[in-house]
This record gives C-alpha cells, structure tokens and sequence, in this order.
C-alpha cells in the first residue's frame, strides 16, 4: 500500500514511524521547514504527494483541511480515499466528503483520534465513519491501532469526537486553572497529590492534561468550541465546555505570545489593507479614532475594562503591563468622563506601553500628540474619571463592536484600528502585504494612463 501524509508536524511524524516500520510506501507534504520523518518521500506540492496513493490522511489541522483536499482531489488516482484526521465538526467532514464526491471515483473517510497521539504513536485508538473507513481499518491493521467503524456517514466518527470532548477538555481545563491556584496559594505539591490520587494514571495523566492545554491550546480550545456548538444543536446548553474552550484559547495565547519580530514586519502596514485581508472583520467602528494626525501603533493587546466614567482598570493594567503592548480599554462607550490623560500616557510610556485604544473618552489631546502618544478614543472631554471601581485587566473585552482578547495584535492609523487574533497574525501579514502589493500595482496603472492621457 501507498499512503500519502498530508501535515508532518508532530502526529504526522509518529503516524509516519508506525507506517514505516510496517514497511509501506510513503510520501509526503508540508508546507512547513519542518523534518522530513525517516521513510517518507517528501514533495513538494500536494499534488505531487498524493498522485499515486492509495490511501491519503491529511493531518493539517481543521482551519486547513479543506484547502488541502481541495488540492489532493484533482491529482489522485481513481478508486484512491481521502481520510480526514483532523478534529473538526461533524458538518466540515459532511462538507468535505460533498467536495470530494463531486468527482465520484473517490471515498471519503471521517478519522477521529481517540487519545493522545505522543503517548500511543501509530497504535492510537480510531474512530472512523464514511464510504472509506474499511480502507482506513485496513491500512491501520498492521500497527495494532484499535479502528471502530461506526457507520458509512461522513461526520459520524467527528460527532463521538466531540462528545467525548465535552469531558475531556473540561478535564483538562479544570486541571489547569486548579494547579494555578495551588501555585498562587502555595500549596502545589499537595494539590497534585490530591489530583494525581483522583485519576486512573495519577501524575503522568495530570501532567499530560496540564501540558496538553498549553500545548495544543488553540486546537484544542476551537475543538471545544465546535463540540459546545454540537450540544446546542442538540438542545443541550454546553456551560462548562465553553468556559473549557476560553481557557485552552487563554493558555495557547499565553503560550504563542506574538514575537517582537513579527510586530516589526506590521509596521507602516495600513489598517485598511488588514482590513480587506481579513474580509472586513475585525476593524473597530470608525466612532473611535485617533487622537492627533499621524498617529500609528503596532502592539500586543493589554486588555482592560472599566465602568462608564471610571478608571480603576486602567491603573490595574497599568501594574501588569509589558513593553510592546497596547491598552484595549472597553470603557462601555461611555464619553462623559475621560479615562486617561497626560499623566497616564507618561506612567504607560515608562512601562513600554506603545499606545491605547479606548471605547470611552480621552483628555489632554494636545499633550499626547506633542509626547507622540498614540491614542484612539471615542470623544475628548476635560472632564476626569472616578476612581470606585469597578475594573480589570488581562480578560477579553468588547471595544468598538470587536472582541479583544489578551495578547492580540493591533494596529492602528489615521484610518483606524485593526484587532487580529494571535493565531491568524502570521498568515494575515502575508495576505494583507499581498493586497498592498495589488494596490500598489493597480494604482502605478492608473497614475500610468492618466499621464499617457495628458500627453
């Protein structure tokens, strides 16, 4: 047998050492500088990978799985069957299994991964549905992997997927959140006794729910989001799952902290071009704009919340603030007071804070633009804040009609304010540099003609 695998980051590795071991043709793709695993003829382009498989799993990650079938489709041969591995939900399998259909010489496998990859290797535990799920039992035989076939319907096996999620990421975040509070109480090696002492495989199994949610925070936070969102089309209201999914996303964020490099290479990129790259989502309204001509900012989110006309947040985010940061202050639209001036922007520029967006009012405009402060807010009032309370810092906030969470990236401009997921901060860069690039191409066009035409 001919197996191609698509993603040969960490699963795809160890499922690629199984396979090899067993003897079977492999070859691969990822678009990463990544290892090329022993055994695996690695290729340059999907297509190339999957041309003569005879079996194609695609370990990409959900966000990805439909470019890569959309890419493996056109180039395998008749009779072949694309295995989804990735978690997704039970309706983006139905959806690639459509996609693939569409040529009708091929089958479609929905693969779940039940267990942990890294402990198990190629012999983990498989779910799997989908006019291609005897070819995937077949292919698994040799490595002793147990494969349970649920039923021929695309979905099916994600479906379980997610069920069992519901426990296991909540698991896993109660894990987490509890170790931080021994750690702050002091009490940690009695509270992992008491943790380790509760579970089936004590100290390796907590370790592994503790390390896994930083580890693999993103995947698995979007993950439980997809099974909360399964339980409320089944009419059952997923609390604990959701709050699961906000600490994975917390500890992935935490974990991927947007490097200085990368806020370097989204200097002097404008915000409209973020924009466009992102289909228009994530702007903030145009009721919040900046303080003084010319004023840019590039930064990680510092999020904060603070009652109408008070500022108590703010001199809370002041203590925990980080150079490179940004302060994303939801001051619930409210501009009758303002919530920061000149002696706040000279506290936040001696801690490195780079510059603030607020949904409230500002004063002290002059002074900021002549300190080169950058600030964007709602209104300007001489009016100052109270200071009861109450507040905080460091949670996700709603500013501007746009969710922030904590480490985002943003920029600003003249035109406006741009919020960008950690996550997509990469790819953005690159789709929003293409776009600048069009534009800039485009417009030498027209400024070309209208001088050919004045001539």
């Amino acid at each position: 047998m001919h197996i191609a695998i698509l993603g040969l980051g960490e699963a795809g590795s160890l499922y690629a050492a199984g396979f090899a071991a067993a003897g079977t043709r492999l070859t691969g793709y990822d678009p990463a500088d990544s290892t090329t695993p022993p055994g695996v003829l690695r290729q340059a382009t999907v297509a190339d990978a999957v041309s003569e498989a005879d079996l194609v799993l695609s370990l990409t990650g959900a966000r990805h799985a439909r470019s890569a079938l959309e890419q493996a489709v056109p180039a395998m041969r008749a009779g072949a069957c694309f295995a989804d591995m990735n978690s997704g939900s039970p309706a983006l399998k139905a959806e690639l299994a459509t996609l693939l259909g569409e040529r009708g010489d091929l089958r479609f496998a929905d693969v779940t991964v039940i267990g942990s990859v890294p402990e198990h290797g190629a012999a983990t535990a498989l779910v799997v549905s989908g006019d291609g799920a005897e070819d995937v039992r077949q292919a698994f035989a040799p490595l002793a992997a147990p494969v349970d076939v649920v039923s021929d319907r695309p979905g099916d096996a994600a479906r379980r997927k997610l069920l069992r999620s519901m426990f296991m990421k909540s698991l896993g975040a109660s894990v987490v959140e509890a170790l931080a509070a021994g750690q702050a109480a002091g009490d940690l090696d009695w509270l992992r006794g008491q943790i380790a002492g509760a579970l089936a495989d004590g100290v390796p199994g907590m370790d592994r729910l503790a390390d896994g949610t930083t580890k693999h925070g993103e995947r698995r936070g979007h993950e439980a989001r997809d099974a909360a969102a399964m339980a409320a089309e089944l009419g059952i209201t997923a609390t604990m799952t959701l709050a699961a999914a906000d600490v994975h996303l917390g500890a992935a964020r935490q974990a991927g902290r947007l490097e200085d490099s990368l806020l370097a290479a989204y200097a002097g990129l404008a915000s409209a071009n973020i924009g466009d790259a992102r289909q228009r989502l994530g702007l903030v309204d145009s009721g919040i704009s900046a303080m003084w001509p010319g004023a840019t900012v590039v930064g990680r989110a510092h999020t904060v919340f603070c009652r109408a006309g008070e500022n108590v947040g703010l001199s809370q985010a002041l203590e925990t603030a980080r150079p490179g940061d940004v302060l994303v202050v939801d001051g619930q639209g409210d501009v009758a007071r303002a919530l920061m001036g000149e002696l706040i922007a000279e506290r936040a520029r001696s801690k490195g804070v780079r510059g603030m967006v607020i949904d409230g009012a500002v004063r002290d405009v002059s002074v900021l633009a002549e300190i080169g402060f950058p600030v964007w807010a709602r209104a300007v009032t001489p009016a100052g804040p109270y200071k009861f309370g109450p507040g905080w810092a460091g949670r996700p906030v709603a500013v501007g009609g746009v969710v922030v969470n904590p480490g985002d990236l943003v920029v600003g401009d003249d035109d406006g304010v741009a919020i960008i997921p950690t996550a997509e901060a990469e790819q953005t860069l690159a789709d929003a540099r293409a776009i600048e690039a069009d534009e800039a191409g485009r417009r030498a066009a027209i400024v070309a003609a209208r001088t050919e035409t004045s001539a």
